[in-house]
Protein backbone atom coordinates (compact mmCIF):
# COMPACT_ATOMS: atom_id res chain seq x y z
CA UNK A 1 0.00 0.00 0.00
CA UNK A 2 1.41 3.39 -1.13
CA UNK A 3 0.49 6.29 1.89
CA UNK A 4 -0.46 9.36 -0.60
CA UNK A 5 1.71 11.39 2.04
CA UNK A 6 5.01 9.80 0.98
CA UNK A 7 7.15 11.75 -1.02
CA UNK A 8 7.61 11.60 -4.14
CA UNK A 9 4.22 10.46 -4.71
CA UNK A 10 1.85 12.35 -7.03
CA UNK A 11 -1.46 12.91 -8.63
CA UNK A 12 -1.50 14.41 -12.09
CA UNK A 13 -3.66 15.82 -14.62
CA UNK A 14 -7.99 14.25 -14.75
CA UNK A 15 -7.66 12.80 -17.97
CA UNK A 16 -10.42 13.73 -19.95
CA UNK A 17 -12.45 10.52 -21.28
CA UNK A 18 -15.29 9.70 -24.02
CA UNK A 19 -17.60 7.94 -20.92
CA UNK A 20 -17.79 6.79 -17.79
CA UNK A 21 -17.84 10.63 -16.61
CA UNK A 22 -18.55 9.74 -13.05
CA UNK A 23 -15.39 7.80 -12.17
CA UNK A 24 -11.99 10.12 -12.39
CA UNK A 25 -9.17 8.66 -14.09
CA UNK A 26 -5.98 10.59 -13.26
CA UNK A 27 -2.07 10.15 -14.06
CA UNK A 28 -0.59 8.96 -10.71
CA UNK A 29 3.25 9.64 -10.72
CA UNK A 30 5.78 7.26 -8.28
CA UNK A 31 8.85 9.30 -8.67
CA UNK A 32 11.90 7.42 -5.63
CA UNK A 33 8.45 6.36 -3.17
CA UNK A 34 10.51 4.43 -0.48
CA UNK A 35 7.37 2.55 0.78
CA UNK A 36 7.88 1.04 4.42
CA UNK A 37 8.40 -2.66 4.57
CA UNK A 38 5.11 -3.04 6.85
CA UNK A 39 3.00 -2.09 4.33
CA UNK A 40 3.76 -4.42 1.84
CA UNK A 41 0.47 -6.33 0.75
CA UNK A 42 1.30 -10.08 0.28
CA UNK A 43 5.18 -11.20 -0.96
CA UNK A 44 7.12 -9.12 -2.86
CA UNK A 45 7.23 -9.52 -6.77
CA UNK A 46 4.12 -11.10 -6.48
CA UNK A 47 1.66 -8.28 -7.94
CA UNK A 48 0.81 -9.32 -11.45
CA UNK A 49 0.61 -12.57 -9.98
CA UNK A 50 -2.24 -11.89 -7.55
CA UNK A 51 -3.84 -9.74 -9.83
CA UNK A 52 -4.17 -12.74 -13.00
CA UNK A 53 -5.86 -14.54 -10.17
CA UNK A 54 -8.73 -12.19 -10.26
CA UNK A 55 -9.36 -11.41 -13.62
CA UNK A 56 -11.77 -14.34 -14.06
CA UNK A 57 -14.12 -12.56 -11.34
CA UNK A 58 -12.95 -9.29 -12.90
CA UNK A 59 -14.24 -10.48 -16.64
CA UNK A 60 -17.17 -12.14 -14.80
CA UNK A 61 -18.43 -8.60 -13.31
CA UNK A 62 -17.96 -6.45 -16.71
CA UNK A 63 -20.11 -9.22 -18.42
CA UNK A 64 -22.87 -8.61 -15.66
CA UNK A 65 -22.39 -5.14 -16.18
CA UNK A 66 -22.51 -5.70 -20.26
CA UNK A 67 -25.67 -7.89 -19.71
CA UNK A 68 -27.31 -4.97 -17.54
CA UNK A 69 -26.43 -2.03 -19.87
CA UNK A 70 -27.69 -4.08 -22.87
CA UNK A 71 -31.21 -4.42 -20.97
CA UNK A 72 -31.31 -1.51 -20.00
CA UNK A 73 -30.62 0.32 -23.36
CA UNK A 74 -33.82 -2.38 -24.34
CA UNK A 75 -36.37 -0.82 -21.89
CA UNK A 76 -35.38 3.20 -22.79
CA UNK A 77 -35.56 2.10 -26.62
CA UNK A 78 -39.20 0.54 -25.93
CA UNK A 79 -40.17 3.48 -23.93
CA UNK A 80 -39.42 5.78 -26.69
CA UNK A 81 -40.35 4.33 -29.52
CA UNK A 82 -43.90 3.89 -28.03
CA UNK A 83 -43.96 7.52 -26.64
CA UNK A 84 -42.30 9.15 -30.11
CA UNK A 85 -44.98 9.27 -32.94
CA UNK A 86 -43.81 9.93 -36.77
CA UNK A 87 -46.33 10.16 -39.75
CA UNK A 88 -49.29 9.94 -37.24
CA UNK A 89 -48.40 6.65 -35.61
CA UNK A 90 -45.87 5.65 -32.43
CA UNK A 91 -42.09 4.42 -33.88
CA UNK A 92 -43.15 1.06 -32.26
CA UNK A 93 -46.16 0.27 -34.59
CA UNK A 94 -43.33 -0.12 -37.64
CA UNK A 95 -42.56 -3.84 -38.23
CA UNK A 96 -38.87 -2.53 -38.40
CA UNK A 97 -38.81 -1.29 -34.93
CA UNK A 98 -40.57 -4.05 -33.77
CA UNK A 99 -38.03 -6.55 -35.61
CA UNK A 100 -34.90 -4.50 -34.27
CA UNK A 101 -36.44 -4.70 -30.43
CA UNK A 102 -36.99 -8.26 -30.64
CA UNK A 103 -34.03 -9.03 -32.12
CA UNK A 104 -32.35 -6.68 -29.16
CA UNK A 105 -34.23 -8.91 -26.77
CA UNK A 106 -33.51 -11.80 -27.92
CA UNK A 107 -29.70 -10.90 -27.59
CA UNK A 108 -30.26 -9.73 -24.14
CA UNK A 109 -31.42 -13.13 -22.81
CA UNK A 110 -28.97 -15.06 -24.63
CA UNK A 111 -26.43 -12.79 -22.38
CA UNK A 112 -28.57 -13.39 -19.09
CA UNK A 113 -27.89 -16.81 -19.98
CA UNK A 114 -24.99 -16.31 -20.72
CA UNK A 115 -24.13 -14.52 -17.34
CA UNK A 116 -26.33 -17.03 -15.18
CA UNK A 117 -24.28 -20.25 -15.99
CA UNK A 118 -20.95 -17.85 -15.35
CA UNK A 119 -22.33 -17.05 -11.96
CA UNK A 120 -23.13 -20.62 -11.04
CA UNK A 121 -19.23 -21.66 -12.30
CA UNK A 122 -18.10 -18.61 -10.50
CA UNK A 123 -19.77 -19.95 -7.48
CA UNK A 124 -18.78 -22.90 -7.40
CA UNK A 125 -15.26 -21.91 -7.67
CA UNK A 126 -15.03 -23.77 -11.17
CA UNK A 127 -14.74 -20.36 -12.92
CA UNK A 128 -11.71 -20.96 -15.47
CA UNK A 129 -9.95 -17.91 -17.57
CA UNK A 130 -11.22 -19.18 -20.33
CA UNK A 131 -14.88 -19.52 -19.04
CA UNK A 132 -14.37 -15.90 -18.14
CA UNK A 133 -12.82 -14.43 -21.52
CA UNK A 134 -15.80 -16.41 -23.28
CA UNK A 135 -18.32 -14.95 -21.49
CA UNK A 136 -16.75 -11.23 -21.52
CA UNK A 137 -16.13 -11.03 -24.96
CA UNK A 138 -19.80 -12.68 -25.56
CA UNK A 139 -21.74 -9.85 -23.56
CA UNK A 140 -19.47 -7.19 -24.54
CA UNK A 141 -19.35 -7.82 -27.73
CA UNK A 142 -23.18 -8.44 -27.67
CA UNK A 143 -23.81 -5.23 -25.53
CA UNK A 144 -22.55 -3.21 -28.00
CA UNK A 145 -24.62 -4.09 -30.85
CA UNK A 146 -27.77 -4.20 -28.66
CA UNK A 147 -26.72 -0.15 -27.92
CA UNK A 148 -25.85 0.76 -31.17
CA UNK A 149 -29.19 -0.38 -32.28
CA UNK A 150 -31.46 1.31 -29.94
CA UNK A 151 -29.93 4.49 -30.41
CA UNK A 152 -30.80 4.13 -33.84
CA UNK A 153 -34.46 3.94 -32.74
CA UNK A 154 -34.04 6.85 -30.76
CA UNK A 155 -33.19 9.02 -34.11
CA UNK A 156 -30.75 11.87 -33.58
CA UNK A 157 -32.37 12.07 -30.02
CA UNK A 158 -30.14 9.44 -29.32
CA UNK A 159 -27.18 11.44 -29.79
CA UNK A 160 -28.23 13.79 -27.86
CA UNK A 161 -26.68 13.90 -24.24
CA UNK A 162 -30.08 14.67 -22.06
CA UNK A 163 -31.03 11.11 -23.47
CA UNK A 164 -29.76 8.37 -21.20
CA UNK A 165 -28.86 5.65 -24.56
CA UNK A 166 -26.54 8.73 -25.34
CA UNK A 167 -24.60 8.48 -22.46
CA UNK A 168 -25.42 4.47 -22.04
CA UNK A 169 -23.60 4.44 -25.45
CA UNK A 170 -20.09 6.09 -25.08
CA UNK A 171 -20.02 4.61 -21.21
CA UNK A 172 -20.49 1.29 -22.83
CA UNK A 173 -17.56 1.12 -25.56
CA UNK A 174 -15.14 0.87 -22.58
CA UNK A 175 -16.14 -2.28 -21.74
CA UNK A 176 -14.58 -3.96 -24.76
CA UNK A 177 -11.09 -2.88 -23.56
CA UNK A 178 -10.88 -2.70 -19.79
CA UNK A 179 -10.76 -6.18 -18.19
CA UNK A 180 -8.57 -7.58 -21.35
CA UNK A 181 -9.21 -6.59 -24.83
CA UNK A 182 -11.95 -8.59 -26.97
CA UNK A 183 -8.99 -9.25 -28.79
CA UNK A 184 -7.10 -10.68 -26.12
CA UNK A 185 -10.44 -12.56 -24.78
CA UNK A 186 -9.78 -14.16 -28.33
CA UNK A 187 -6.26 -15.12 -27.80
CA UNK A 188 -7.32 -16.89 -24.61
CA UNK A 189 -10.32 -18.80 -25.88
CA UNK A 190 -8.17 -20.22 -29.12
CA UNK A 191 -5.19 -21.71 -26.60
CA UNK A 192 -7.88 -22.92 -24.41
CA UNK A 193 -8.84 -24.93 -27.60
CA UNK A 194 -5.68 -26.03 -28.74
CA UNK A 195 -5.29 -23.24 -31.31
Amino acid sequence: MVDTALDGYAVGRKLSKIGLKTSDTAELSFTDVKVPVEDLLGEENKGFSYLGQNLPQERLSIAVGAYAQASAAVRFAQAYTQDRNIFGKSVASFQNTKFELAACKAKVDAMESSVDRGLELHDAGELTAADAASLKLFCTEAASDVIDRCLQLHGGYGYINEYPIARLYADNRVNRIYGGTSEVMRSIIAKDMGL
